[in-house]
């Protein structure tokens, strides 16, 4: 079997591989193996053909991988709206029972309910927004 023909088939191992794994490397080492195929077809002796994908696997992890890894990574998901204010701190100003209330987040007053009905919360007390339902923030007290 000529050699181009075994760089070509582990050119295609490798590309599947990549598709099951996304890391990048493997679709690297994948396109480094098909030049090499590239280089068999042409007549280069084995030696030479290794020397080729060496190099070109080499300049490819060194040189186009860290450019493809700044791209697939993600920043963090932000939140936004009434969503930003669950885990957030309130300050309660009306007496929050399990049907009732009122709190100050962040400077807006929100009608609220305690997140355990069975709880009454007094005026001045600080609260944590375990949920927002609709324009109710649901509350529980910090310990």
């Amino acid at each position: 079997m000529d050699s181009w023909i075994i760089w070509l088939i582990l050119a295609a191992a490798l590309g599947v591989a990549e598709i099951f794994t996304l890391t990048a490397a493997l679709g690297i080492l994948s396109i480094a193996a098909l030049l090499t195929a590239g280089v068999g077809l042409i007549g280069l002796p084995p030696s030479l053909q290794l020397v080729v994908f060496i190099v070109a696997s080499t300049a490819g992890l060194i040189g186009v991988r860290p450019i493809a890894q700044r791209h697939i990574r993600q920043p963090p998901s932000q939140r936004f709206g009434v969503s930003a204010l669950v885990g957030k701190a309130a300050y309660v100003t009306r007496e929050v029972t399990g049907r009732d209330g009122r709190v100050r987040i962040g400077g807006e007053e929100w009608s609220a309910r305690a997140y355990d009905e069975t709880l009454v919360i007094p005026p001045g007390a600080t609260v944590d927004v375990i949920e927002i339902e609709g324009a109710t923030a649901l509350v529980y007290p910090r310990e």
